[in-house]
């Protein structure tokens, strides 16, 4: 089971982008329009890497060296989500925190390129997302400690296990969690109402912004990255939030409904929803932060009882 997970772990550092490109050909065909294929990103990624690189000047090595970190720290977060419940032994643990501090070591060396550059829309873009990430992983921390609890551990091989089943939907700090994490799941993946994945417009991106000064190889593993950051948070949701029971088998065959289920419903989401005016959006980080301490308290006054 475990080299079978190992397998399907490295497979995610090719599927990744699938996630991506079938989000954007669901919502084009549910607003009544052919749309761009599931495997578009793989053809964006494939023209990309045959480009020259840009090097705008002047900048030191910390804009040469932001996609690589990005992209390295995006792949071990990916090593590290369960899969079927299983975390293959790669000597990174488990550690749910480990994989947030991941995510925010690459946050910070997008956002240190930026300030690198000088590039003024990259730096709009870069703070924006630094403002937003003040919510975001405050918001992401609350919600994995909701999912530790029933674990006692912040493993993630042992949070999934305290998943399994039925009884822990009975638990009214479960669906405080699962509601947290469905914003973080829009944060993390840049998407609306947080973000608008499809904007060329520079005075509205948030996300794209810290991009505009990459090219070739560099961009492809931002890209790359963004998408990876689809996969970790969409089997990171179905596997802890998400119902699933039995086995390996039982829990891969319900992650990949989950996934699936939750890339229709951003789908639905972008398609009926507009996106948010930019200073609306902190509330609705604290209005999570604010479900989710909700969910610590009832799980902390139903141990007491």
């Amino acid at each position: 089971m475990s080299a079978a997970a190992a397998a399907i772990q490295l497979g995610g550092l090719a599927l990744a982008p699938l996630l991506p490109g079938a989000i954007q050909s669901l919502k084009a065909r549910l607003q009544g329009r052919r749309g761009p294929s599931p495997l578009q990103p793989y053809r964006e990624l494939r023209r990309l890497w045959s480009k020259s690189l840009a090097d705008p000047q002047p900048t030191t090595i910390v804009y040469r060296l932001a996609p690589c970190v990005l992209a390295a720290t995006t792949a071990l977060a990916l090593l590290l989500v369960p899969v079927g419940g299983i975390v293959p032994d790669w000597g990174l643990g488990d550690d749910a925190l480990v994989l947030v501090g991941l995510l925010v070591l690459g946050r910070f060396a997008l956002a240190a390129a930026s300030w690198d550059t000088g590039s003024g829309f990259a730096l709009m873009g870069a703070s924006r997302d630094l403002t937003l990430a003040v919510f975001a992983e405050a918001l992401l921390t609350l919600a994995i400690v909701l999912a530790a609890l029933p674990a006692d551990s912040t493993g993630l091989a042992a949070m999934s296990a305290a998943a399994n089943g039925s009884a822990i939907w009975s638990e009214p700090a479960h669906w405080c969690a699962a509601g947290a994490f469905a914003l973080v799941v829009l944060v993390e993946t840049g998407r609306q109402p947080i973000d608008n994945p499809d904007t060329h417009l520079e005075l509205t991106m948030i996300h794209e912004g810290p991009l505009l000064e990459y090219a070739g190889r560099d961009l492809a593993l931002l890209q790359w990255s963004a998408a990876a950051r689809h996969w970790i948070v969409l089997v990171l949701a179905a596997g802890l939030f998400l119902p699933h029971w039995g086995g390996f088998g039982a829990q891969l065959a319900a992650a990949v409904a989950g996934v699936a289920l939750l890339c229709l419903a951003l789908a639905i989401t972008e398609t009926a929803q507009a996106k948010m005016r930019i200073l609306r959006v902190p509330g609705l980080l604290a209005a999570g932060c604010l479900l989710a301490l909700a969910g610590l308290a009832s799980s902390l006054a139903g141990g007491l009882v």
